[in-house]
């Protein structure tokens, strides 16, 4: 047990030892129920003395923490044994003080429940007992039931958990072992038919720090007591880096390392920190340790995880430690533009009365400012939340009240702004809402007023009132009451009208802006109500702080090639600063994202995550419970790459040609340039037998290769190269191996030198390198490029024939093998020496890696090829080249570059331009690729590159006439764009139109319409029609030719509208003569007509000669009709059947159909079809039909059936006209026709 609870708890013990238990009550008894209830009430008290229960025996290397945690407990058991003593003797003696002043009455008179002993409250640590008891009375004798936050306490439902006793009127309730769930409100009711009485106190059961059962697991072999995880040698080997995760996503932290000895069951002791905060093993944070592997999973991020963690684990001198930033964004919230969710959300100030809810507030960059926050409650044991407030609250603070007494609660908070509501917050660690009242047992029946009222929180939304309790106060439970008043106007409102407080202090929400109140306090118990203290000073409702003023100068620097440091100054006015948001932005986005998304505490913070070669700007905004202050000034600048340092150590020194008097050397580059180009080399040499160096030249090497003259031949030298950048001088290098300066006579070429590598993916490596410098007695044929994996000497030549140049691509690779390379070059005396073994490369692509992408400008129509480096350094560079040869000048293309992009653009491509281009960055980890032009290919982009220099505009339809209404002729086109600057012209006949009076000429830009309206077409209009159309660079051509028979037939058309537009300016035909048989054979001629006046006359002819009618016709109905008797039909029949051709053969798509002409024609004549002197119906085989001057009939898909002779009659009342026609297939007519 930690010695500030064993304090604590010894303080409250002594409390109890010197409080008197006196209980003043004014009833009447008999003595002899006085002397009974006396007795009985010893004999319940006398019970045995609580002792400590036998444990289980323990392990050797358990033992001395056992002996430790069981010395604690003993002395509190002890005392809690000594105390319940106590507590029976007091009761006993208030018991017998009670009956003294009892005066003898009838013991039958019935009397409500009462308690004489009220149940007292109590603190207990966790797995030792606690006893609940209390003296009740009444007649007849009360029947009494125990509650637990109002649930019935039932010992069959726990065993052994709860024992509940009564003995004579004292009642008790005991629970054994408790645990931290057993905190809570208990109560005693006790009823009988004159009435009920209840009774409460509150447990709260506290758990040690670190407390807990110390076992085994089952089947585990105990440690070996002979060594301690101290005295383990750990090495930390690959450890987690800077992580970033997302809000609900699961992230693990894994440390590899080297124990010694490694027992699998003595794993080295590690512990996991978060800001220099120890965890402990939960369901947020589960921790495993064990072959050689540590791990912390955090299986649900939240934002309140974000911070710098720290694995720290005991060896054999101490400690070793890791430490890794892990950040978490915000998930992606339900509704776009709402912010993220709060953080760090605790529950403090816990009382029966309120709990203080308190949090961070989220980072804000794009969306728009919080303009408040929602708080939540959940009871332990449920599922549902229910929001706290009905409006947001703006500090981030708020006092949540209304809350059950002894009930268990966690709390979330959503933040809102004007687009919506956040997702929750990780909900707070459970907080019980109860309060622990002290045993003071001073005999008072009304207690005294309270003391020392004040405001300990003042903001704009509430202010916290507190006081201190009166004292004494007395056994009874007291309550308070708030009262309020406005300035000085002692005119008092009482303010918790439907709240009993129970606890010392307030938070007061009904203030009224720029009132001052001054506020006193009750106290109030069953007998009654106390003087109202000292009213306080008036107390005004504003925010003292406010948001912090902004943060100062912030100033960022390099750190490595992915993070920068930046640091600031804080602001002037802190106002309970919580910590610091960090943005950046890159340079021309105008957008900024969040760089921590929990406050940051110090005034320097390192920005992880960052592209290499971009450049960012960063701001700073201060955080505390009010909310974020401005902006900061935004820093300068920065470039991201690796802070400038000296280079390293150039390596690889070797020998190209000796002459006998001069030695050409080569080396490497350095592998770090110190973030800064290399400008140049100094080299030093001596005699191999020396040790003093000596400057080979006074001016340094401005390349990788220096010829050292002034040598004495047959004498051995050794060389070191220092490289120099904007830092300064860099280390030197390893000293060469002893060269010896003697001529070189071989035959064969020297060595190539300077392999580099380039396009590496993940199956292919471009090798490159440089020619030697000796070639012997030939020039140099070609080279043969060995290869072989990391760690092997068994070298395998890539290539079967000799390549004529310095590079050589290499496919088939294992991707993520390592390999190393050299080069002989060959002449006609032979293979050369080896090239120095290659640096090991690995057969995978960089991450982000991007191809050479060749395209047309859509603007100029220029073919290019484009290229965007994935990495870039302050000092890159983009080297392009043709065949691997770097282009320099040329005529052919033009090259330009900008950021992390550069385009290579074709002056004027033709065959010439064909072959491998290549693009390499400089000052990087091998950032290249490269795009073979071939002739197809070339073609294709030619093709497209003269459509954009040479733009049409693309025509739906093209120009086209036709006849409108009143005889105006409308010339249109149709195209698929048009632009609001659209320019065109009509031209006739080689002779530009513009819209004037009798021809009008529009446009529109939605439907790409262009169009002329001639309102009067006559013969001067016949020629060729053209309009030509200029949209931007866009131009396009439409013509019509309108001449000859084409120009007759609309002239035509265009005089007939005409004529029937003038036509229907009187009174005409809207419907020209038509007839209809009635259903008493009677032939209607009907007609209808249209803009008629009451002057207008209609009058019926027949063969030019009036018909006078019974009826004279009324043009005003729109309508005329005649009747004509039925043997019209047949005097048409008789006209037709005289008049009736030969039956016709005709091919349709459907078949065949006969036909047969005639004069006139109507569905109403008697008219029949035969097929081999059958009569044919109408079907969908044979179809019947006609037109005003012919009858015909379809055959439908004929077959051999349909063969034979075939006739129509016509019927005219007095005799029959035929027509026949064989269908045999004999003759002329085949069915296949």
């Amino acid at each position: 047990m930690p010695a500030r609870a064993v304090t604590l708890y010894r303080q409250e013990q002594t409390q109890h030892q010197s409080s008197k238990h006196v209980v003043h009550h004014s009833r009447i008894s008999s003595s002899q129920v006085v002397k009974k209830k006396q007795v009985q009430a010893t004999e319940a008290m006398a019970e045995p003395a609580y002792t400590v229960p036998a444990f289980r025996e323990r392990a050797p290397e358990g033992m001395q923490e056992y002996q430790r945690m069981a010395a604690h407990f003993g002395r509190d058991l002890v005392q809690l044994q000594q105390e319940l003593h106590r507590m029976k003797v007091a009761t006993q003696e208030q018991v017998k003080g009670m009956m003294s002043l009892r005066k003898d009455i009838p013991a039958e008179v019935p009397k409500a429940p009462d308690f004489l002993v009220s149940l007292r409250s109590h603190t207990v640590w966790e797995k030792t007992p606690v006893k609940l008891f209390c003296t009740v009375s009444g007649q007849p004798n009360p029947i009494v039931k125990w509650y637990r936050n109002n649930v019935a306490i039932e010992p069959l439902s726990a065993p052994g958990k709860y024992k509940i006793e009564n003995k004579y009127g004292v009642h008790s309730l005991i629970v054994s072992r408790c645990a931290v769930t057993d905190s809570g409100v208990y109560s005693v009711v006790a009823t009988n038919p004159q009435g009920k009485a209840t009774s409460k106190a509150t447990v709260c059961v506290r758990r040690p720090q670190g407390g807990g059962e110390l076992s085994h697991l089952p089947g585990l072999v105990p440690l070996l007591s002979g060594i301690h995880p101290s005295k383990l040698e750990v090495t930390l080997l690959e450890s987690f880096g800077v992580t970033f995760g997302t809000e609900g996503e699961s992230v693990s932290l894994v440390a590899n390392m080297v124990v010694v000895p490694d027992l699998p069951n003595l794993p080295p002791e590690a512990m996991w920190y978060r800001d220099d905060t120890l965890l402990i093993p939960s369901r947020w944070a589960e921790m495993s340790i064990g072959g050689g592997v540590a791990k912390l999973t955090l299986p649900h991020l939240n934002k309140d995880d974000e911070g710098l963690y720290t694995l720290r684990i005991w060896t054999k001198d101490g400690t070793t430690e890791h430490s890794a930033y892990l950040f978490v964004k915000d998930a992606t919230p339900t509704v776009a533009g709402a912010p993220g969710a709060p953080m760090d959300v605790t529950a403090s100030d816990a009382n029966a009365d309120y709990v203080l809810v308190s949090w961070k507030p989220p980072n804000t960059t794009h969306e728009a400012p919080i303009t408040g926050y929602f708080v939540d409650k959940r009871k332990s044991g449920t599922k549902d939340w229910v929001q706290c407030n009905d409006a947001p609250v703006k500090v981030c603070k708020l006092p949540v009240h209304g809350l059950t007494e002894g009930a268990s609660y966690h709390f979330r908070v959503r933040a809102v702004n004007k687009d919506g509501i956040s997702l929750p917050s990780k909900m707070s660690s459970g907080v019980t809402a109860a309060e622990v009242e002290s045993d003071v047992e001073v005999y008072v029946t009304i207690p005294g007023p309270p003391s020392n009222v004040h405001a300990t929180e003042i903001n704009k939304t509430y202010i916290v009132l507190s006081w201190t309790p009166p004292s004494p106060r007395g056994r009874a439970p007291v309550w308070y009451l708030i009262e309020k008043c406005v300035g000085d106007s002692h005119i008092w409102q009482r303010v918790n009208t439907a709240v009993q407080l129970r606890s010392p202090r307030y938070p007061v929400f009904d203030m009224e802006d720029k009132k001052s109140y001054r506020f006193r306090i009750i106290t109030v118990n069953k007998y009654g109500s106390s003087e109202p203290s000292e009213p306080t000073a008036p107390i005004q409702k504003v925010d003292p702080y406010g948001v912090p003023s902004a943060p100062g100068q912030v100033i960022a620097s390099r750190n490595t090639k992915t993070s920068a440091f930046v640091q600031w100054e804080a602001p002037k006015h802190a106002n309970n600063l919580m910590g610091y948001y960090v943005d950046a932005s890159v340079i021309g986005s105008k957008t900024w994202f969040p760089c921590n998304h929990r406050p940051y505490k110090h005034t320097r913070f390192v920005v992880h995550g960052l592209v290499p070669g971009d450049t960012y700007v960063f701001r700073v905004q201060a955080v505390n419970s009010y909310g974020l202050s401005e902006e900061s000034q935004e820093s300068a600048p920065l470039f991201i790459d690796a802070a400038l340092s000296t280079p390293s150590a150039p390596y690889g020194i070797s020998l190209l040609n000796c002459n006998g008097s001069s030695m050409t050397l080569a080396w490497k580059r350095p592998k770090h340039t110190g973030g800064s180009k290399i400008k140049s080399y100094y080299l030093d040499k001596r005699r191999a037998e020396s040790v003093d160096w000596k400057d080979v030249s006074p001016s340094p090497a401005v390349h990788r290769i220096f010829t050292v003259e002034n040598l004495t031949g047959g004498v051995f030298y050794e060389f070191k190269v220092q490289a120099v950048n904007l830092a300064g001088v860099g280390l030197p290098s390893e000293p060469s191996k002893a060269f010896a300066c003697e001529a070189w006579t071989i035959a064969e070429p020297g060595p190539a030198y300077d392999i580099s590598f380039w396009e590496v993916r993940d199956s292919s490596i471009l090798v490159q390198w440089r020619a030697p410098v000796y070639t012997g007695e030939g020039p140099i044929t070609g080279y043969f490029v060995d290869m072989a994996k990391k760690g092997s000497s068994d070298f395998v030549t890539v290539n079967a024939e000799p390549v004529g140049h310095c590079y050589l691509m290499v496919t088939g690779l294992e991707t993520g093998a390592s390999y190393v390379f050299r080069v002989r070059a060959v002449n006609a005396k032979g293979v050369g020496k080896a090239s120095d073994v290659s640096d090991p490369v690995c057969a995978k692509a960089l991450p982000g890696t991007k191809e050479i992408v060749c395209g047309v400008d859509q603007e100029t129509g220029d073919i290019f090829l484009n290229f965007e480096a994935c990495e870039l350094s302050e000092t890159s560079k983009f080297s392009w080249s043709k065949s691997y040869k770097e282009i320099t000048e040329s005529s052919r293309v033009s090259i330009t570059s900008s950021g992390r992009h550069s385009k290579l653009t074709f002056v004027n491509p033709e065959k010439e331009d064909l072959g491998i281009y290549s693009v390499a960055v400089t000052d990087t980890d091998g950032v290249s690729s490269s795009y073979s032009v071939n002739e197809e290919e070339l073609k294709k982009m030619l093709d497209l590159s003269y459509n954009i220099k040479h733009p049409i505009v693309p025509l739906k339809t093209e120009l086209n006439y036709e006849i409108l209404e009143k005889g105006h002729v409308r010339f249109w086109v149709q195209a698929l764009k048009l632009s609001s600057s659209v320019n065109y012209r009509f031209i006739v006949n080689d002779k530009a139109i513009t819209s004037a009076e009798g021809c009008k000429i529009s446009h529109d830009v939605s439907t790409g319409i262009i169009q002329m309206t001639i309102e009067h077409f006559t013969k001067a209009n016949e020629g060729t029609y053209t309009i030509q159309i200029h949209d931007g660079k866009a131009k396009s051509q439409s013509s019509l030719v309108l001449v000859g028979d084409a120009f007759k037939v609309a002239l035509k058309e265009a005089e007939f509208q005409r004529k029937e537009h003038i036509r229907k300016q009187g009174p005409h035909f809207s419907e020209y003569l038509s007839f209809h048989v009635t259903d008493d054979c009677t032939v209607m001629l009907v007609c209808k007509l249209a803009n008629v006046k009451k002057e207008t006359t209609f009058t019926w002819f027949k063969e030019d000669e009036e018909i006078t009618v019974d009826v004279p016709p009324n043009p005003m109905s729109g309508s005329c009709s005649l009747p004509i008797p039925m043997d019209i039909i047949n005097a048409i029949a008789s006209i037709a059947g005289s008049s009736a051709s030969e039956l016709v053969l005709q091919c349709t798509p459907e078949g065949i159909r006969l036909q047969c002409y005639m004069t006139y024609y109507t569905e109403e004549m008697k008219t029949s079809w035969f097929h081999r002197e059958s009569k044919i119906s109408s079907s969908e085989k044979m179809r019947i039909g006609g037109t005003a001057e012919m009858a015909w009939m379809q055959i439908c898909e004929p077959t051999d059936k349909e063969k034979g002779h075939y006739t129509i009659e016509i019927h005219d009342g007095i005799k029959s006209h035929s027509r026949t026609f064989d269908l045999s297939g004999q003759g002329k007519w085949r069915l296949d026709c």
